[in-house]
Order: C-alpha cells, then structure tokens, then sequence
C-alpha cells in the first residue's frame, strides 16, 4: 500500500505548474460519445479518474490513448454500445454524465447507479428530470438507469438547485435535441463554460454558460475537434493551501485567478498575499495565518472542495474559526484525523469550531476521500515532525504528481511503497 510521508517546516518557494481541471475533463471525455471522429485533448490531469473514464469509454467501444505527456487522444468510431457497467460506473460519481450524451446520440442508454466519495448522499433526482423534462424515458432496473427516447426536444428545465452534474447532463442532452432548450438556475462554474465552449467548437449552440441561464438551439450534428481543458481551480487551491500553512512564496503556473477570486479574497483576509500574475498566480505567506469564518456555497461562492483545505488551514492559525458546509452533509469525516495531529476541532451537524492551535504534531493519518487526503498533507506541511498518509489512492483521483511537484517548491515528501 502507498503511503506520502511528510515532515514539516519547510518553506515553499517557486514554480508550480496547475494542470487541467479534472472537474472539466470527464466531462470533456463523456462529450466524446455525441459525435463520430477523432478528438485531441490539451492539458490533460494524468490522475486514476482520468484512467477510469478512459476505461469506460473504451468499455462502450471507444479508443483513447495518451500521444504526450498531457495530450490525450479519443477515438469514436461507428460501433458505440451505450452502456455504462457498474465496476466501473461505482468508482466515481462524474460516471452519470455520460447519460445525457448517450441518450441524446443513440436514443438509448443504460448507466449503473454512480459512485464516488463517501462524503454524504448525492441524489440525482435533478439530472433525471432535467432528461425528462426534454423528453427522455427513465427507469431503473437491477441497479441500473434505464433510459430511451424517440427524439429529445428542446425544453424549459429549472433546477432546484444549481447542481453542476445536472446542469452538464442537460447541457449535452440538449446540444442535439430539436428546438430551443433553456436550463434556468443552471451552475455557473468555469467548468460548464469550458464544456459549453467544446460543445460549441463540435458545431452546438450554447449560449450563456458561466451563467444562472443557459441557451441552446439544438444542433443536427456535431463534429469531432481538438480541445484544451482549463485549469484546475482545486489544484490551484490546494498549493495556495500548501504555501498559507508552510510559509513561502510561489508561482502558479496556469492557474486563473478569476476562477477562484472568492478563495483568494478569503485567504487575503487570513493573512496572505494573492494576486493575479502574468504566468497564473502569485502568493506568499510571511507569518502565521489569522483565523476567519468560512461558508460553502455555489459557485461563485467558496466551493465544497475548498473547504477541507481551509479546515487545515484553520487548524493552524491564530484564532477561532467557524466553517459552515451548506451543499454537502458528511463532509467533516477527515476531522477525525486532523484531530491526530493535534487540531482542536468541534463538528455538529453542518458546522465546525476550529480553534488553531501554535503547531501542529505530525501522526499517522488515512485519506478519506480526495480533498480531505490533500488538507491532510496541507496539514502535515506545516506540521512539527513526520506525517504518513495512508489510503493515498483517492489523492491520487485528483492530483497528477502532487509529492514531485511540492518537493520541487522545497517541501520535504516522498512517496513509499511498502
């Protein structure tokens, strides 16, 4: 079993390069099943969900393969079976979205219930009515969604919630369904901007994405084309967690400021310096963090997957700090952990008590899901003595190289395999 050993106290200085966006790129990939051809994908995360969705892709009959280190190629021929199994489909939840391209391109597709994170229940209630309401026919059978249409038409979808997910299906169910859509409430991050925007270079017509309201005129076909997946807002988060706890002055190469402008005002208010630059971000972190409250909420409000990484970064700092979680529950299972090394933290419900301690003591900790395995190593960064990480298989979802890219920057990590 893997393990990442961190010993802290090292400052981080210099370049980190932020890759893309795995919250864009499956999306990118299931997209892949709504048009024959060959498709070219930039800037690619080399992370197990990336391997994953590769293998269901060619599970229905695709053919997908690395031509450079982050250059990723999908072929799509005339022999898709729009199919999505179940040992693949329970690895991670993004699986769903392949419904709506399915469903949309063959008229039929059949998905196993999804998996993912274990941080609290997900329905999917929202992307089910959403293929409804344009006119899909749905129903579940042995654990599987079951779903068939004799043509999509355009619709007047309103979310309940601007579930990013729900938003995506409909988005590529609607992009080749006759007449004109509207998904109202729709989620606004830039990873549905960046779908839309390769939806549109296919030959859709998608207006207003990155937007409460989205726009699409369905389209006959649409056409295989080359794309470069925008960069990764959580990974940029998680170094910029990384130089708040260890101290340091860095470079993010790639990153986008105005993607995450909520966290960087946020962590200004804590004590660090941010702002935009011309090769991504600069931050620099010169004392010990001032605590802040903190509250989730949609996009663009401080996302979910920033949370954990505040929580370590709380458990540092100099003060009491509130966290509250409005979109997820479950979601404060690595406090437990974080309580190994030391932290003073509270949990009730959705809410969290931090109360930053002078330092951190590092221990033997378990990764319970991606973003808590990386505020974990956050945590250990700026811990006194060694940390080891266990179960780093879910960092591993989400992060290409994260031990060879902090070490680069100073820190002290390796990974083992024992």
């Amino acid at each position: 079993m893997d393990r990442i050993i961190v010993r802290g106290g090292e400052r981080l200085e210099g370049t980190i390069p932020i890759g893309g966006a795995k919250n864009s790129v499956l999306k990118l990939m299931a997209a892949t099943t709504l048009a024959e051809g060959d498709y070219l994908f930039h800037n690619v995360p080399r992370i197990s969900d990336v391997a994953w969705m590769a293998e269901l892709l060619e599970t229905m009959g695709m053919t997908v393969g690395w031509v450079g280190d982050h250059d990723l190629s999908i072929g799509h021929g005339p022999d898709l079976v729009p199919e999505a199994p179940y040992e693949l489909v329970e690895k991670m939840r993004a699986s769903i979205v392949v419904l709506g391209p399915l469903l949309a391109r063959y008229g039929r597709a059949t998905v196993a219930m999804p998996g993912g994170d274990d941080f609290g229940s997900r329905p999917i209630d929202m992307h089910l009515q959403s293929l409804e309401d344009l006119g899909a026919v749905i129903e579940a059978e042995h654990g599987n969604i079951v779903a068939s249409t004799d043509g999509l038409r355009g619709a007047a979808i309103l979310l309940e919630f601007p579930s990013v997910g729900a938003t995506e299906n409909a988005l590529m169910a609607a992009v080749l369904a006759k007449g004109t859509t509207t998904i109202d409430n729709a989620a606004r991050e830039p990873e549905i901007a960046d779908l839309a925007a390769l939806l549109n270079r296919m030959g859709g017509n998608v207006v207003g994405a990155g937007t409460s309201t989205i726009t699409i005129e369905g389209a006959d076909r649409l056409e295989a084309v080359e794309h470069t997946v925008v960069p990764d807002r959580i990974e940029a988060a998680s170094y910029l967690a990384a130089v708040g706890v260890a101290g340091g002055e860095v470079i993010l190469e790639g990153a986008r400021h105005d993607h995450m402008a909520i966290l960087c005002q946020k962590l200004g208010q804590m004590g660090m310096r941010i702002s935009p630059d011309t090769n991504g971000i600069w931050a620099m972190c010169r004392k010990r963090l001032t605590s802040i409250d903190i509250s989730t909420l949609p996009y663009p409000g401080l996302a979910t997957d920033y949370l954990p990484l505040c929580v370590a970064m709380l458990a540092a700092a100099d003060g009491v700090g509130i966290v509250t979680e409005n979109l997820f529950a479950g979601r404060f299972k690595y406090v437990d952990e974080l309580a190994r090394m030391g932290a003073d933290i509270r949990t009730e419900s959705h809410h969290a008590v931090v109360r930053g301690v002078d330092r951190l003591s590092g221990a033997p900790v378990r990764c319970h899901d991606i973003r808590a395995g990386a505020a974990l190593l956050v945590a250990g960064l700026g811990a006194e003595g060694e940390t080891v990480l266990s179960d780093v298989h879910h960092i591993d979802r989400g992060y290409d190289d994260i031990v060879a890219k902090l070490s680069a920057v100073g820190a002290s990590i390796v990974r083992r395999d024992d």
